[in-house]
């Protein structure tokens, strides 16, 4: 008989008990579907949490993937996020080709969600690509530091006393035709060898993976849920979260029946560089974005005559435009977002019955045939797999 071996893999992972914890702050934890749906997020954010924790260090950073139609708790759909540990002693150069996206934009900060408390968050500061110099073919360079060198005149981007990621959104307007960024970013400072790691720092990062599902769950429904406390079902709550200074959220939680059609309705700024909407499920994952038409931006969404923007979610397609599929969930939470917009009207919802849903829509709202929209659903499957996402 072999000798013992000491702990197995196992006994390093009961960390993943406190996400499955989390069940009880979800809105239905008695409901079997509601428990599967937490497994399965959890084994997401775990298999996410290795990148966290083993793929890059401060003193040898790399992007990792972070946010996208894989690991979906709370993504923008528009958005592909790239992440990498960073110390704010350290000199860090980012360079590249800054693509044709709509906005590319770095943020640092203390933590992240799943790393730590979200609502700990603080040295947050935000640099997007109208606020530095690219060159005529794109081309860019910035210096992220503590401070900035006397000598220094390019791009350059401040630490805060505590950061310790760098995270960057590339956000595209027209994914079938906008071209994603290619960045690099290095350590300006002298480092050692990446070295092997020790048992300890290998276990000790396993701990950290299995810690990692529950704090993430944690943060995010405190986030939903806060939301449905304030104003209830149906209503939205327009918010400024640290992060993005020039961005107004405008979150809600939504609620229908097989047979009813929920009517978001709201003018529109003047000035709209970028903008959105879309559609989360009951546990902040966005709603399957690449086969369902779970959100609408600027540049897809249809306008009325009227000069107003319209979206109809409904479980099955009400024939309009501006349909968001909750993929058969009722029940659920709806982001849209202002970035950098002149003015932050907030929508309102109206819940009708499906068969009537036309009465309360312009008289000269178009009809949207199945064959126009299995079209539009191709479309959107296209575009979005040709984008990097992980």
């Amino acid at each position: 008989m072999s000798a013992s071996i000491g702990p197995t893999l196992c006994e390093h992972l009961t960390g993943l008990e406190d996400a499955v914890a989390q069940l009880a702050n979800t809105w239905r934890p008695d409901d079997p579907a509601y428990r599967a749906d937490l497994y399965r997020q959890t084994m997401m954010s775990l298999s996410y949490s290795y990148f966290a924790y083993f793929h890059a260090t401060p003193e040898h950073p790399d992007w990792s993937p972070l946010w996208n139609p894989v690991y979906t708790l709370q993504p923008n759909p528009d958005d592909i996020y790239f992440y990498s540990p960073i110390r704010s002693d350290l000199r860090y150069r980012v360079s590249g080709d800054r693509g044709t996206v709509r906005n590319l934009i770095f943020v640092t900060q203390y933590g992240l969600a799943g790393l730590n408390n979200m609502y700990d968050t603080c040295d947050v500061n935000t640099l997007d690509a109208d606020d530095f110099e690219v060159g005529p073919s794109g081309e860019f360079e910035i210096l992220f530091s503590a401070t900035r060198p006397a000598e220094h005149r390019g791009n350059w981007a401040p630490l805060g006393p505590r950061a310790n990621v760098m995270f960057v959104r590339f956000r595209s307007w027209d994914w079938a035709t906008e071209r994603d960024p290619r960045i690099s970013i290095e350590c300006l400072d002298p480092v050692p060898p990446k070295p092997r790691l020790s048992p300890d720092a290998i276990i000790a990062g396993i701990r950290r993976m299995a810690a990692f599902p529950g704090n993430a769950a944690r943060d995010f429904y405190r986030m939903q849920n806060d939301i449905k406390a304030r104003v209830g079902v149906n209503r939205f709550d327009p918010v400024r979260l640290q992060g993005l200074s020039k961005q107004i959220y405008w979150p809600a939680v939504f609620e229908l029946e097989a047979d009813q059609a929920l009517i978001i309705e709201t003018e529109l700024p003047a000035r709209r560089p970028y903008w959105n909407i879309q559609l989360n499920d009951p546990y902040f994952n966005a709603v399957e974005y690449v086969y369902r038409l779970s959100s609408v931006n600027g540049f897809t969404a249809k306008i009325s005559s009227d000069g107003r923007f319209r979206a109809v979610i409904a479980l099955t397609d009400p024939g309009v435009p501006n349909w968001l599929d909750p993929a058969g969930f009722r029940e659920g939470t709806i982001y849209g977002r202002w970035y950098d917009c002149n003015s932050h009207p907030t929508p309102t919802i109206r819940r009708v019955s499906l068969d009537r849903l036309r009465e309360h829509l312009p008289a000269d709202t178009p009809v949207v045939t199945p064959v126009a929209r299995a079209e539009e659903l191709r479309t959107r499957v296209r575009a979005a797999q040709r984008r990097r996402r992980w």
